[in-house]
């Protein structure tokens, strides 16, 4: 018999809540720890769709990257998504877990993930924390100085980017990329102080867009940015329990629409 205690000692293995921002809510949402668990639905937002999903497969424990519950909730309602999520999920007697930072301040998370499919070399944390071993953003080198123009390819191909906001671009080659998978903002200048030619992220404000003679930003949307950490859940999970039932949602819906 699995628990839900069992499952998410697994992801905390890799993506240790201790390590989470102190403004963030990473972990266990909604159940108990010792419920007993039959599949695993991983998903990106914990959106009504989503609960329904898992509620019509048999999944009891639901699995995300952003927190359902973030901030305060001051009423619950059918009328609000998150109020109607948490109904939903209490009615149907799924748990719902969120790993947020915890999987961004590790090397092999979002970051780390979004790097690889970059092709990036020699990375290492952007922004370390006082451990030296976890933190956000991740910085490194491309294996070969790129183009602009080749680097926006390689963000559609490898990141499914539709729409890239972008400063002024350089007009030299690029080698050396920072990255931040979701809202990256505060890094900008940690990553220019880095050396970085380029720094990479998402939600990023109009004014840091006037960018300093030899550095670039992009701004390639906050869901391409960090999507693939469902990936990565998926496969944690099924190495540790390589018979159990887990699944990626089909309902990997990023809520920004472009026209």
């Amino acid at each position: 018999m699995i628990q839900v205690k069992d499952i998410t000692a697994a992801i905390e293995a890799f993506a240790p809540l201790c390590i989470q921002e102190s403004w963030d809510n990473s972990g266990l949402l909604i159940g108990s720890p010792e419920d007993t668990v039959h599949g695993v639905l991983i998903g990106f937002d914990c959106t009504p769709e989503l609960v329904d999903e898992a509620a019509a497969g048999g999944f009891d424990l639901i699995v995300t990257h952003h927190p359902l519950i973030f901030k305060g909730i001051r009423r619950i309602s059918a009328d609000d998504p998150v109020g109607c999520a948490v109904m939903k999920a209490i009615r149907a007697g799924i748990a719902v877990y969120a790993t947020h930072t915890a999987s961004d301040k590790v090397l092999e998370g979002v970051s780390g993930i979004f790097a690889g499919k970059m092709g990036l070399q020699d990375v290492r944390i952007l922004e370390p924390d006082a451990d030296g071993e976890h933190g956000l953003g991740v910085i490194g080198n491309l294996p070969e100085p790129l183009s602009v123009e080749e680097i926006r390819g390689l963000l559609k191909k490898q990141c499914g980017v539709r729409a890239i906001r972008a400063s002024r671009p350089l007009r030299t080659p690029i080698r050396t990329v920072a990255l931040c998978g979701g809202s990256g903002g505060s890094l900008i200048e940690t990553a220019r102080r880095a050396g970085a030619q380029l720094y990479i992220s998402a939600d990023i404000s109009y004014h840091n867009f006037f960018t300093p003679e030899g550095f670039m930003l992009m701004d390639i949307g906050h869901f391409e940015s960090e999507i693939g950490i469902t990936d990565i859940l998926f496969t944690l999970i099924k190495k540790k329990f390589p018979t159990f039932a887990v699944r990626i949602s089909e309902k990997l819906n990023n809520p920004v629409i472009y026209y």
